[in-house]
């Protein structure tokens, strides 16, 4: 989130928060959500927590800090479960926030194994001035077949003065009567649930759950409205099916590369291809980064060599294996009798930006990547954009310059 820009979407009526290194929404939202949606973040930092809680704090209704996942790429970041034991860490990060930002702030942990222990903690996280706490009744070396200490959550309930949020019990949860039980047994103030509701929202329901089906088919119709990306859709329509995976349809769902083959698959090629034809009207509401405007311009380095940097994105999808970039500097290099490019890359606060060197030139992109390859292929796309070689066309990130640009709209005007 911390190298996401928020952009209002007119088209989807949303907020996105997009992520320019990888052409993603990150986080998409709506006003219809916004005095209901709870933000979580992963963290292991007060200030860089400050910075995404103050980028989204008008959009959702509270921020809440997860300091219970187990997960290894949130223990080794020092984020999630890896913070239980870092008391000074968790009081800096809270009170930071909750000082902060004009939301609500809450917190959600993990049971340590001493009972004592785990209530001193949250008495610490109280301190700080969060609104309310989510307890998950395991430690972080337990998993879902463990028992959920509900015992624990009652003590840290009969301790605080804030709300305490049971959390750990979907295993104990497949109707909406048994939100109570689950409340009951821990004294809490609030059940959280995740498994249950991912594998069937309704189960929220007062009325009773309702058909597996009829729960797909309304989520797929809101990923088609919102124009969801496939991989994520298709994540949550496996959580869905659980063991119904190795079903027939299951497996197709498992082969499913677009949204179009996963609507296909509950009867909705009809919706998706109506809705398809109502977005191509409108235009449609996806923020992919755009090359249409790039400027060249020639500049000197602190070491003062001349680099021309070229203001443009390198966005895999809009090339195939056979035309990337670098590749196809290398041949024309090879063809035209020059030496073979060189690469220069450079690394700051986990971005990357690269500086290629062809026919006695230097090119650079004005825009860092996440990893150093793609920001090979970015100079790579600079070099070929400034020396004019063709880009494929099929396949062509950059459609002109900015005075092509300007010429463009001069045009339209004396139309």
């Amino acid at each position: 989130m911390l190298k996401c820009r928020r952009v209002v979407n007119d088209v989807l009526g949303t907020v996105d928060f997009v992520d320019d290194t990888e052409d993603v929404v990150v986080f998409r939202t709506c006003a219809r959500e916004t005095d209901r949606v709870v933000f979580q973040i992963g963290t292991s930092d007060a200030q860089r927590a400050l910075r995404v809680a103050r980028l989204v704090e008008q959009d959702v209704a509270a921020i809440d800090v997860n300091m219970g996942c187990p997960k290894e790429f949130s223990i080794k970041g020092g984020m999630g479960a890896a913070l239980l034991t870092e008391p000074d860490k968790i009081k800096d990060i809270l009170t930071t926030l909750v000082r902060g930002v004009c939301k609500p702030v809450t917190c959600k942990i993990r049971v340590l194994r001493d009972v004592n222990e785990t209530i001193a903690l949250c008495k610490l996280i109280q301190s700080t001035g969060v609104a309310a706490l989510a307890v998950h009744g395991r430690t972080k070396d337990e998993r879902p077949r463990h028992g959920n200490r509900n015992g624990v959550i009652r003590s840290i309930a009969e301790r605080l003065d804030i709300p305490v949020i049971a959390n750990g019990g979907s295993s104990d949860i497949s109707r909406y009567e048994d939100f109570d039980g689950f409340r009951t047994n821990t004294g809490a103030s609030s059940v959280m649930i995740a498994r249950s509701a991912q594998w069937n929202c309704s189960v929220f329901r007062k009325e009773g759950k309702l058909p597996l089906d009829d729960v797909i088919v309304s989520y797929l119709k809101y990923a088609v409205a919102y124009e969801n990306h496939p991989l994520n859709t298709k994540y949550c329509v496996q959580q869905m099916l659980q063991d119904l995976q190795e079903t027939p349809r299951g497996r197709l769902l498992l082969a499913a590369k677009e949204l179009g083959e996963i609507c296909k698959l509950w009867n909705l090629s009809d919706y998706f291809d109506s809705k398809c034809r109502a977005a191509q009207k409108r235009g449609s509401g996806s923020l992919e980064i755009s090359n249409s405007c790039v400027v060249i311009k020639r500049q000197r380095t602190g070491d003062d060599r001349l680099v021309t940097e070229v203001t443009l994105r390198y966005i895999r999808k809009h090339f195939s294996d056979n035309d990337l970039p670098k590749p196809t500097l290398l041949n024309w290099a090879s063809k035209n009798g020059v030496s073979k490019p060189s690469y220069e890359t450079v690394n700051r606060d986990k971005l990357f930006k690269s500086m290629v060197s062809v026919d006695g030139k230097k090119f650079t992109p004005s825009h860092w990547e996440k990893n150093r390859k793609s920001s090979e292929q970015a100079s790579a796309l600079a070099a070929l954009y400034a020396l004019g070689i063709r880009v494929p066309e099929a396949k062509q990130t950059i459609r002109m310059t900015a005075e092509e640009n300007l010429q463009n709209k001069a045009n339209k005007q004396d139309d």
